[in-house]
């Protein structure tokens, strides 16, 4: 085995690497490599304490320091390596610039006979990748569109089941990208980790045919599409499925109904009180606290089909191929495929 090996070489075959992060765990939640595991040579207080050494007394103090930190710890990473380690994969190791913190759990790695390598650039070459994926996408993108509860995640999931290649970006944000998005879905990641989690679904794929992608504005919740990415997409072709008001209002209550409560709900409305209007705004309340979930929702679409309308209206109307009457996810889908 190399003892350095690229970012590029382990893109290649990602599925032949175990990764190993020895970064501390604040760094670590901030933003990772999907799948790698962490094993910090330093804690957060530690790593902060061998920083300080190094800016404010010099190089050689903090070495020492981070010596002496990493010599208690030597016993406790191999038993937290060992209790990870896929025989069936090459290890490999990484810090935030592939500096000493990877040198030293490598060493100790190959000493203990248990090969490894290192990843060159560190983690901070992971993210140049990633950064630079986004910014040259080689594949056509497809964007489908439409007003909020037209069913547009169902017909990705089926476009999926009929072969084609799409990316549900509300999945990986863990958000449906409105004032009401986070309600029912797990706590979104960091904005790195959330283009991370992008990155490997894009390497997931090939780079020949077209990948599918939700319509979407440049923030789904508190996470942000890369700039590429986004560009891309704005000057992509939109499919624009149009489905009757009423059969949306209905997804929408099914929606949002079972995880929400009224509380959540009236909450979600604050968000968008200044948008909304006070008047509707009070209308949905109310609404909310007489039990008319159906009012509420109702007036929610209503702001919601205007902030879309307004979106496409701003799309290159030659690139927009209008698909009505779709109210029915399978005939619909067929349709988009012919």
């Amino acid at each position: 085995m190399k003892d350095v090996v690229s970012i590029d070489e382990v893109l290649l075959q990602r599925d032949q690497w175990m990764i190993f992060d020895v970064r501390s765990p604040l760094e670590y939640v901030a933003g990772h490599i999907p799948g790698a595991v962490n094993i910090p040579l330093f804690s957060d207080e530690e790593r902060a304490t061998v920083g300080t050494l190094y800016k404010q007394v010099s190089p050689e103090s903090a070495l020492k320091e981070g010596l002496k930190i990493a010599g208690s710890k030597m016993n406790e990473l191999l038993d937290q390596a060992t209790s990870h380690v896929d025989l069936n994969k090459k290890i490999l190791i990484h810090c935030w610039r592939g500096g000493k913190r990877s040198e030293a759990v490598q060493w100790l790695f190959n000493f203990s006979e248990i090969a490894s390598a290192r990843l060159d650039g560190g983690y901070k070459s992971y993210r140049n990748a990633c950064l630079t994926c986004f910014n040259s996408i080689p594949n056509e993108l497809k964007i489908l569109g439409g007003y909020t509860g037209s069913g547009k995640t169902e017909v990705l999931k089926m476009l999926k089941d009929n072969g084609q290649q799409v990316i549900d970006l509300e999945d990986l944000a863990n958000h449906k990208g409105s004032a009401f998005g986070s309600i029912g879905e797990d706590i979104q990641p960091s904005n790195e980790q959330f283009e991370n989690n992008l990155f490997t679904a894009f390497q997931a794929l090939d780079h020949i045919n077209p990948i599918w992608l939700e319509n979407e504005s440049k923030s789904i919740g508190q996470v942000y599409l890369p700039d590429g990415l986004w560009v891309k997409m704005k000057n992509s072709v939109l499919y624009n499925i149009e489905v009757d008001k009423e059969i949306r209002l209905n997804r929408v209550l099914r929606y949002y109904s079972d995880p929400a409560t009224t509380e959540i709900l009236k909450y979600s409305f604050d968000k968008i009180r200044d948008r909304l209007g006070g008047l509707e705004h009070k209308n949905a309340i109310n609404a909310l606290s007489a039990g008319d979930l159906r009012k509420a929702a109702s007036i929610a679409l209503w702001y919601y089909d205007k902030a879309y309308l307004h979106q496409i209206q701003h799309w290159d109307q030659e690139k927009i191929l209008h698909f009505q009457n779709s109210n029915d996810i399978i005939e619909t889908t067929k349709r988009i495929l012919i």
